[in-house]
C-alpha cells in the first residue's frame, strides 16, 4: 500500500502530522524520546533496533545508526544482528538485546520465565521496561512506514 502523498508536500510530514496531527505528533514524538532519553549502552540499544528493522524490512531503519556523540556501532555490526546466536563479538547484554527484539515481535507469547531469568540477570527492571519500550516504538513505527510504503522517504527530524 503507498499513500497518496499530495504534490509538493514531504511524505514522512503529511502523513505523521498532516493526516491524523493528533496521533502523528504524539507518535512522533515518543519516537524521537526512544533516542534522545534512552540509558541503554549503544551496542545494547542498536543490537534491539535493528533486530527490530531486520524483520519489519524498514529500508531506512535498515540504514540509520544511531550517532551518541559521535559514536556508531561498527559497519559489520548489523550482520552480527542478524546471527545473534552464534556471533563472538556480542556480550551477554547485546545477545540479550537481539533476543528479546526478535521474540518480542515474533513471539511475545513465547517469552518463558527461563528467558525472563537470564534478563533479571542481565538488565534492572527499568532497564527491560526502557527496552520493552524502544522495541515497541520500533515495531509499530518501523512497521508502519514500511507498509505505507514510506520507508524509503523516511528522514527522523533533526537527523
Amino acid at each position: 500500500m503507498h499513500i497518496d502523498i499530495p504534490e509538493g508536500q514531504h511524505p514522512i510530514e503529511y502523513v505523521w502530522g498532516d493526516m491524523v496531527p493528533g496521533i502523528g505528533m504524539a507518535a512522533a514524538n515518543f519516537s524521537l524520546s526512544v533516542y534522545a532519553h534512552t540509558t541503554l549502552g549503544l551496542r545494547e540499544f542498536e543490537a534491539a533496533r535493528l533486530r527490530v528493522a531486520q524483520i519489519n524490512g524498514c529500508v531506512f531503519c535498515l540504514d540509520w545508526r544511531t550517532d551518541r556523540d559521535g559514536e556508531k556501532v561498527e559497519d559489520s555490526f548489523p550482520d552480527a544482528v542478524g546471527e545473534w546466536r552464534t556471533t563472538k563479538v556480542f556480550d551477554e547484554r547485546t545477545r540479550l538485546a537481539a533476543e528479546y527484539a526478535e521474540r518480542y515481535t515474533l513471539d511475545h507469547h513465547g517469552l518463558d520465565e527461563e528467558f525472563w531469568g537470564r534478563m533479571k540477570a542481565a538488565y534492572t527492571q527499568a532497564e527491560i521496561v526502557e527496552l520493552s519500550m524502544s522495541i515497541g516504538s520500533w515495531l509499530a513505527f518501523g512497521r508502519l512506514n514500511h507498509v505505507l510504503g514510506l520507508d524509503s522517504v523516511c528522514v527522523l527530524p533533526g537527523a
